[in-house]
């Protein structure tokens, strides 16, 4: 047995490439020359630096970090670098002169060798900050209009733009299918779309300002202004998704029943949805029921309650229940590439027979739905791509309110208001009239403060893509205005959200409820009151 172990434990340093990791995990961090670096780029064998301060432009290899050579920048004020397969490309955001103020994009063309200005260009912006080459054509940030702008390198021209990530873009790269750009307010990087600018990997930049990014067709480099590191970090690696934060607390949960009368209640049934782990929490202990309960139920979903079953409560008295447990939960981010999810056929058939079904509630048939499907799709096949699009259609025809009582999807979208509850039975609706299993989930909710009290609750939605699983949408949370926010409901939960309940729709235990639910019986003109909320307490 250990000689097993000690195997085993070798194998790790002979093949350490079997050791997963996830998107924007850092492999290997430099010091850089000087210490006002700002664009980066790469020419197939050396990572190309720009320095503000010296008017450098250095080539370094990315083996150990040292400098090669340098050359000497095009102007005075260095910004975004690039590589077109022959000559490297930097931005001059002061036009050229090094006056305060003076901010007039100029773009220089260079020659690797010796920094000869091979082109001038004038820049589509007067502020642009990161650039990339994309085999044809020019792409800038720009800081000042929050834009990112594909430009003809011959003269500038606009080719097209769309709004950046977040509010203060700065590092932009190729990778020869998606760009990625780095925020320095929010200290995250993005992985774009550069057909519809869709933000659709999020991840923690490496340092508090990375300023200048670049891809060497394995690994995503980044260099920071601040701490003036340059860092090297995985992409489409192994892990699915990454947990972090973990948010250990002891939550309480209490279902009340009260009989106003005059009469009696005939029967109560209580159900409590019974939570398990999952990706975004792990119960620490095992759960408490005050009192015990009747027995276990199991509905067509699989979501298992805890059955409560009283007869004969007289007037003025009041039923609690409480479950009670310790729970770690996370923030989970998962990376999901496109390109790698499958097909719709390879959704396994258990799968779609369930998570396909249609009902009243969803009328996945009815003419609003099907209009929908065709404004949002066109004749899209990849399963991300469709679930994305009727994500993103879902967000400009609708807003949060929350209006009372719960319409078919049909009816919501046609309104084009509704709660959390609504924007998942209209995402659910069109999900599964694309062919998209999907359900949804609740869940209680941190409000705020680590000792808190919550009696609103949250539900949103998963959506099952083939080669990744089970994945979070939350259409209502995501309705925002930058790409980096809608982007952040797609695919990630906060440690804030514990879940209890999954489920289809409908079910006889839970109905279309989530947490608890409950049936009674009563003589005439009984008045039965129900109460529930979740209590929060941080466990140190």
């Amino acid at each position: 047995m250990n000689k097993i172990i000690i195997i085993l434990f070798s194998l790790l340093f002979i093949f350490p490439t079997i050791i997963s990791g996830f998107t924007g995990e850092i492999v290997q961090s430099f010091d850089i020359p000087g210490a006002y670096p700002t664009g980066l780029t790469f020419d197939g064998k050396y990572l190309w630096l720009a320095d503000r301060k010296a008017d450098e432009i250095y080539a370094i290899n990315k083996e150990n970090g040292q400098v090669v050579k340098s050359i000497p920048a095009p102007a005075y004020w260095p910004m975004g670098l690039t590589w077109d397969g022959e000559a490297l490309w930097n931005v001059d955001v002061k036009g050229g002169i090094p006056l305060a103020e003076n901010y007039n994009g100029i773009i220089y063309r260079l020659s690797p060798k010796d920094g000869t200005i091979l082109k001038t260009v004038q820049a589509p912006t007067s502020r642009p900050g990161g650039l990339t080459w994309d085999g044809k054509y020019l792409w800038c940030s720009d800081n000042a209009s929050d834009e990112i702008i594909q430009f003809d390198p011959d003269d500038g021209t606009t080719i097209k733009s769309f709004k950046s990530p977040a509010d203060d873009p700065q590092g932009l790269t190729f990778d020869g299918k998606y760009l990625w750009i780095s925020d320095r307010n929010k200290d995250e990087i993005y992985m774009v779309d550069p057909q519809s600018g869709c933000v659709i990997i999020i991840f923690e930049a490496p340092g508090p300002y990375t300023r200048g990014l670049c891809y060497d067709g394995e690994f995503l480099w980044a260099v920071d202004y601040q701490n003036d590191k340059l860092y090297k970090m995985k992409v489409r690696d192994n892990e699915k998704f990454k947990r972090s934060n973990a948010y250990k607390t002891k939550i309480t949960y209490t279902h009340q029943a009260t009989n106003f009368g005059p009469g009696k209640v005939k029967t109560l049934d209580v159900h409590l949805a019974i939570p398990g782990d999952r990706d975004n929490q792990k119960i620490m202990n095992e759960i408490q029921y005050i009192p015990e309960y009747t027995d276990v139920a199991t509905d067509k979903w699989g979501q298992r309650t805890a059955h409560y079953h009283m007869d004969n409560l007289e007037v003025s008295s009041i039923h609690e229940i409480k479950m009670v447990l310790t729970v770690t939960t996370y923030d989970v981010r998962y990376f999901i590439y496109p390109e790698q999810v499958g097909s719709l056929d390879m959704i396994p058939d258990e799968i779609k027979e369930r998570y396909l079904e249609n009902n009243a509630k969803y009328q996945t048939d009815h003419p609003v739905i099907k209009h929908a499907l065709k404004e949002a799709l066109e004749q899209e096949k990849n399963p991300y791509w469709i679930a994305r699009k009727l994500y993103n259609y879902l967000l400009d025809h609708m807003y949060y309110e929350m209006v009372g009582g719960w319409n078919t999807a049909p009816t919501v979208l046609a309104r084009g208001n509704g709660s959390c509850s609504e924007y998942s039975f209209v995402y659910i609706s069109m999900c599964r009239a694309a062919g998209i299993p999907a359900r949804y989930v609740g869940s209680v909710a941190l409000r705020g403060d680590d000792s808190s009290m919550d009696d609103v609750f949250h539900r949103w939605v998963e959506i099952y893509l083939p080669n990744y699983g089970w994945i979070p949408v939350d259409p209502s949370r995501g309705d925002k205005t930058l790409p980096r926010d809608q982007a952040d409901s797609f695919g990630f939960l906060k440690n804030t959200l514990f879940i209890t309940t999954q489920s289809g729709g409908g079910s006889k235990t839970m109905a279309w409820t989530y947490n608890s639910n409950a049936f009674w019986t009563t003589e005439p003109k009984t008045n039965v009151a129900i109460e529930y909320f979740a209590d929060w307490e941080l466990v140190k």
